[in-house]
């Protein structure tokens, strides 16, 4: 039940629930978060331009203020979402991908193929928001209902007909994604991550399994389909409790789309793609088993909902890379440099993995572990860094509010365990071992400058950021450009 007090003819020129957004004319909708309460921002909302409130308990009265009561500010700004911005998401395809890892490279790959089949597509991911050559920052892997339903409208407004979201398990956990009708919903991998925010694993994958229990018709009240891997025991779990019809994908047999014959080298991928209605070849410049499944996750979305084999194999091979997803660092001195987004002990075990069975020298390691996030990761993280590198960098990420030295020092107990022994990286180019460099762009310098042609140096945990967060400030840093630097001094 809403109450309302106050002016009912009122022209609404914006609605938030961040009172730093409020504009002249404005509605707020003062939700409370996990941290903060809007209903202590009211005044500020006001003073800023806000002609309505929307609460659920008000002490103090407002002259001149349209005033709503409801039970429930988060379920009330969802349908004000929706009613503001004229229902964006009717008649549109959305699709979904959640997973551990491999959501933003599966998100490109099935974005290339969608282009090649003439589909008109938009995504909303960890990297960025785009649709018809525009690209825009994203603060969120998935953004807030109010925000998602904003870019919904300007994407269908602009043509975008297919919408490929980044779903990610705090979105899913808030209800930030409450109300959509997914046509389709993909699952890439389950692993150990977000436990700051997930008090347990079974938390977190319960979070996880929410996109494909909540499954029905999608927008245009057709059934709705799901694409999951079940190599991943977790796939398993889910294709039982999903209640739509379901297209595997993976390397076994018992997969509906797989891969066969897969050949691995240093400048890419090639294997034949299956399903039960064709065979074609495809071929990628993206590395490893990992990127083979995320190309047969995207590949199998794609199938799932009738795109032809050559949009599919077109698609596939025409995409040359994801920003910060083992991307190459382009240099004069002819070394294999790659940035990863990896901050997970699976995401970095992949990656490491992936490289491995090309080194003809050194795998040279460079990472940190973000501040104020799951501390249990960090051995686990310095382990699996030592089981597969020849000489691991310690150093910082995001430390945030924490001390960078204390998070480098819980890292190194996984690395020692591993069986390197610390060592001083810059007295040799052929030490193997450990280090600690605090400083990440000397660190980047360290592993480049004593590199061989015959290395293969992995810039891990920041991928396409180009920051990095120190307490309450934020400096621009690009693995990217620092490798590339580094790598022509």
């Amino acid at each position: 039940m809403w109450e309302l007090s106050g002016k009912r003819d009122i022209e609404v020129k914006g609605v938030t629930n961040d009172s730093r957004g409020v504009k002249e004319g404005y509605l707020f909708v003062a939700v409370k978060g996990s941290s903060q309460d809007g209903h202590g921002y009211l005044a500020k909302a006001i003073e800023r331009g806000a002609h309505v409130l929307v609460v659920e308990h008000i002490e103090k009265e407002f002259k001149n203020t349209t005033i709503v009561r409801v039970p429930d500010t988060k379920v009330a700004l969802d349908e004000l979402a929706v009613r503001f911005y004229r229902c964006p998401a009717q008649g549109m395809n959305l699709i979904g991908i959640t997973g551990t890892n491999g959501k933003t490279t599966t998100s490109y790959v099935l974005e290339s193929i969608l282009r090649e089949a003439g589909i008109k597509v938009g995504v909303i991911g960890t990297i960025n928001y785009r649709f018809n050559g525009n690209s825009f920052d994203a603060s969120l892997t998935t953004p807030d209902y109010m925000e998602l339903m904003r870019i919904i409208r300007e994407m269908k407004d602009a043509g975008v007909t297919d919408i490929i979201v980044e779903v990610s398990s705090h979105s899913l956990d808030q209800g930030r994604t409450r109300g959509i009708h997914w046509s389709r919903a993909l699952f890439t991998n389950f692993s150990r991550d977000h436990l700051d925010y997930h008090a347990t694993m079974d938390e977190y994958f319960k979070a996880k399994s929410l996109l494909f229990t909540s499954l029905g018709e999608d927008q245009k009240g057709n059934q709705a389909g799901a694409v999951i891997n079940i190599d991943d025991p977790k796939g398993k779990i889910i294709q039982e409790r999903a209640k739509v019809p379901v297209v595997s994908y993976g390397l076994g047999y018992n997969c509906m789309v797989r891969a066969l014959d897969i050949e691995s080298t240093i400048g890419g991928l090639r294997f034949r793609l299956a399903t039960p209605s064709w065979e074609i070849p495809v071929a990628s410049s993206l590395l490893g088993q990992i990127n083979v499944y995320n190309i047969l996750g995207a590949a199998a979305t794609a199938y799932s909902v009738n795109i032809d084999e050559r949009a599919i194999s077109e698609g596939i091979e025409k995409l040359a890379y994801v920003p910060g997803r083992l991307q190459r660092v382009k240099n004069t001195r002819g070394l294999s440099v790659f940035v990863d987004y990896a901050h997970s002990p699976d995401a970095l075990e992949k990656v490491l993995q992936t490289l491995r069975p090309f080194v003809k020298g050194r795998l040279i390691t460079v990472f940190g572990c973000g501040g104020e996030r799951d501390r249990g990761k960090r051995p686990e993280m310095g382990k699996v860094a030592g089981r597969y590198s020849d000489l691991v960098l310690i150093t910082s990420d995001n430390p945030r509010r924490e001390n960078p030295t204390e998070i480098v020092y819980e890292i190194e107990p996984g690395v020692r365990e591993a069986g390197l022994k610390r060592v001083n990286s810059g007295s040799s180019s052929t030490g193997k071992g450990y280090d600690i460099i605090i400083d990440r762009r000397e660190a980047i310098k360290r592993a480049i400058h004593g590199a061989t042609k015959e290395d293969i140096v992995l810039i891990a945990g920041k991928g396409h950021e180009t920051y990095q967060l120190f307490r309450n400030r934020k400096r621009y840093f690009n693995d990217i450009e620092e490798a590339a630097s580094a790598a022509s001094s």
